[in-house]
C-alpha cells in the first residue's frame, strides 16, 4: 500500500520512471504477501482465527483488500486497464466477506468485554479498503462506457459507506481514549491511518466529481465537491496532532524508535495525502492545494525511502543474527 501510492503520487508528477520503479516494488511486494498470506491461512489456520477474533488485530484484514486496489491503480496507470477491472472485482468480493465477518467475529460475537478497550487506528482501515473501490471504480468508469452506470453506483456507494464507517470509527476511538487510560505503547503508527482514511476518501471524492454524467453521480456531485474539501481540511489538521503525539511517544515518554512493521501504517497515509492534494486541487479548480499535495508528496516519498531502508536492515541484522546462532550450532 505504501510503496503503490507512492508510486501513484510520483505518477501525478509526471516522474514516469520514478513511479515504474517504486510500481515494480509495489507489485512484487503483493505477489509475497498474497503467497504469504495463503500459506499462513493453510500452515497457522489456528494463529489466523486468533487474529480474527482479536479487536485489536482483526480490521488488519482490510489492508488485502486495499493493497489489490492499490495495485489496482498502478496497473491502470500503465494501460492495464483488465488487470485493474479484475482486481476491483476479487477486492470486493473480499471487502463483502471481511466487511461481514471481522466486526462479527472481533466486536459482536466476542464473549469478552469491554471490546472498546481494544481499540485502536488500525479500525480505519475498514474505511480505507472501501474508499479504495471507490476510487478504482471512479478510475475505472471513463475506460469502460458500456459500465459507467454501474462503476458510478459502486463509486458513490463505496465513498458513501466509508463515510459513515469513517465517522463511526472516529466515535469509537475518541470514547476508547476518553474512557481509558492514554499509554505511550497504544499511540502507535496505525494511528496515522485515522489520518489516511480521511485522504483516501477526499480522492474518491475528487474522482467522482470528475466523473461522466450519470443518474448516481449527478445526484450528489454537488455534495462529494464540497465534503472532499472538508475532509481535506480535517485530515490537515490532524498531521500535526499526530505528529505531537510521536514525540510525545518516543522523546516524553523514551520509546524506543526502532523498525517495526507498523511503520508502513505512517507511509500509505503521508503518501495519499499528498495524492489527495493534487487529485482535489485539480477537481475543484483549487490550485493550492495541488501545490501542497506536490510538496508534500517529498514527505510521503522520504518516509518511504526511510522506512524501506529500516526494514532492509532490520532483515539483514536478522539474517545475520541467524547465520550465527546456526553457525554456532553446527559447531557444538
Amino acid at each position: 500500500m505504501g510503496s503503490g501510492i507512492v508510486s501513484v503520487g510520483a505518477y501525478q508528477l509526471g516522474l514516469s520512471g520514478l513511479s515504474r520503479a517504486i510500481m515494480a516494488i509495489a507489485v512484487v511486494a503483493f505477489v509475497i504477501l498474497v503467497g504469504l498470506s495463503l500459506w499462513r491461512a493453510v500452515a497457522f489456520r489456528n494463529s489466523l482465527m486468533d487474529d480474527l477474533h482479536d479487536p485489536s488485530r482483526a480490521f488488519g484484514f482490510f489492508t488485502g483488500v486495499a493493497a489489490t486496489n492499490v495495485v489496482a491503480i498502478c496497473l491502470i496507470a500503465i494501460g492495464i486497464h483488465a488487470g485493474g477491472l479484475v482486481l476491483l472485482a476479487a477486492s470486493a468480493v473480499g471487502w463483502v466477506i471481511l466487511g461481514y465477518l471481522v466486526p462479527w467475529f472481533a466486536v459482536l460475537g466476542r464473549a469478552e468485554r469491554p471490546v472498546l478497550k481494544l481499540a485502536n487506528g488500525s479500525w480505519f482501515i475498514w474505511v480505507v479498503a472501501v474508499q479504495s473501490m471507490a476510487v478504482v471504480s471512479a478510475t475505472l468508469e471513463p475506460l469502460y462506457p458500456d459500465g459507467r452506470q454501474l462503476l458510478s453506483v459502486i463509486a458513490v456507494m463505496c465513498w458513501s459507506i466509508g463515510l459513515i464507517l469513517h465517522a463511526a470509527c472516529a466515535v469509537f476511538l475518541s470514547l476508547r481514549l476518553l474512557v481509558y487510560p492514554l499509554t505511550p505503547e497504544n499511540i502507535d503508527p496505525p494511528y496515522w491511518v485515522a489520518m489516511g482514511s480521511l485522504a483516501i476518501s477526499v480522492v474518491a471524492g475528487a474522482l467522482i466529481v470528475e466523473m461522466d454524467s450519470a443518474p448516481m453521480v449527478d445526484v450528489t456531485r454537488g455534495l462529494v465537491a464540497g465534503l472532499a474539501v472538508v475532509l481535506w481540511c480535517f485530515a490537515t489538521w490532524l498531521i500535526p496532532v499526530l505528529v505531537a503525539l510521536g514525540i510525545w511517544r518516543h522523546a516524553a515518554r523514551k520509546i524506543p524508535l526502532t523498525y517495526h512493521a507498523s511503520w508502513w501504517s505512517m507511509v500509505f497515509p503521508l503518501g495519499m495525502y499528498a495524492v489527495a492534494g493534487m487529485y482535489l486541487g485539480r477537481a475543484n479548480h483549487l490550485p493550492l492545494l495541488t501545490d501542497i499535495g506536490q510538496w508534500f508528496y517529498w514527505v510521503g516519498a522520504a518516509a518511504w525511502a526511510i522506512t524501506l531502508v529500516a526494514m532492509l536492515g532490520r532483515g539483514a541484522r536478522t539474517a545475520m543474527g541467524l547465520r550465527r546462532v546456526t553457525g554456532m550450532t553446527v559447531e557444538s
